[in-house]
């Protein structure tokens, strides 16, 4: 090799490498919100910036314009994501339409309103851990490295919520739909009441379950131990909705559904609040 070209080639080599060490510091820092300029003064010649050299991008934490930037940047990174794998979302819609017609099978006629209810809530409860088990499990651990230098875990975690809460519900109104047809009536009496159930169910579904696929992607069974971790936190919610619903089927005034409305609101908020605040200090680990 020509020695002009040589010495062109260790350069690149020297910049890469003094690139990497940068952000190799970075992730080892004891305090990561050092300043950049700080984080340049370390690999300058006599602690003085050096204007050649090229950071990372690292996010610092800014205002809630800055967060509001990051979450929708970060949900359109999820949709690009899944509209890449279209085998993904037809594997569930498959999975939700397969469920509905075995249920058709073993039901020749209209269940009873109970029975009818129960069955639908199973089946999107599957549907949505089914979905919701990819939050963090097929992201790679240099893909975790990446996102830990780029964006802050508040604003990950609220456009992985955001993301699971959009697929649920567009699950949610299809297996509703296919549910209706395959069974062959729809017994619900107070149809604003149910959709609003839905709603906020698949809601407060995708809070815990996107919560708990976080920690259950640490491990390596972990999907068995998101479905165990998620059961205790998904109980009272499955409690009512169930309640809200079988209220929406049987007609009653909808002033008594609005107290399990207001708990169901509450489930809802707690759960997205703490999956807020902790997930900070998972995402550290």
């Amino acid at each position: 090799m020509p020695r002009g070209r040589s010495r062109i080639f260790s350069g690149r080599i020297a910049h890469f490498v003094q690139q990497k060490s940068a952000g190799i510091f970075y992730l080892c820092m004891p305090n990561p919100r050092l300043s950049l300029l700080q984080l340049n003064q370390q690999f300058s010649p006599g602690g003085q910036t050096n204007k050649n050299l090229v950071l990372p991008n690292f996010k610092k934490g800014g205002s809630s314009n800055d967060m509001l930037k990051e979450v929708r940047l970060l949900l359109y990174k999820e949709f690009l994501l899944e509209s890449r794998q279209k085998q993904s979302i037809n594997g569930l819609i498959l999975y939700l339409i397969s469920t509905i017609f075995v249920c058709k099978m073993c039901f020749r006629s209209l269940p009873e309103p109970s029975a009818w209810n129960a069955l639908f809530w199973i089946i999107l409860l599957f549907a949505s851990i089914n979905a919701s088990s990819k939050s963090f499990m097929q992201d790679s651990r240099a893909r975790f490295v990446y996102m830990y230098t780029m964006a802050s875990p508040q604003a990950i975690i609220l456009a992985k919520i955001s993301y699971n809460t959009i697929l649920l519900i567009v699950l949610s109104l299809i297996g509703f739909v296919v549910y209706i047809i395959l069974l062959g009536g729809n017994p619900i009496q107070n149809m604003p009441l149910f959709l609003t159930d839905v709603l906020l169910g698949s809601m407060g579904f995708s809070a815990v379950l996107t919560s708990m696929s976080a920690i259950a992607a640490r491990t390596n069974n972990s999907f068995t131990l998101m479905a165990i971790l998620s059961f205790p936190l998904l109980l009272p919610l499955i409690m009512t909705v169930v309640k809200i619903s079988k209220n929406a089927i049987d007609g009653l005034d909808p002033s008594i559904s609005y107290k399990y409305l207001v708990v169901l609101f509450g489930l809802n908020l707690i759960s997205g609040a703490l999956s807020y605040l902790l997930f900070p200090y998972l995402w550290k680990d």
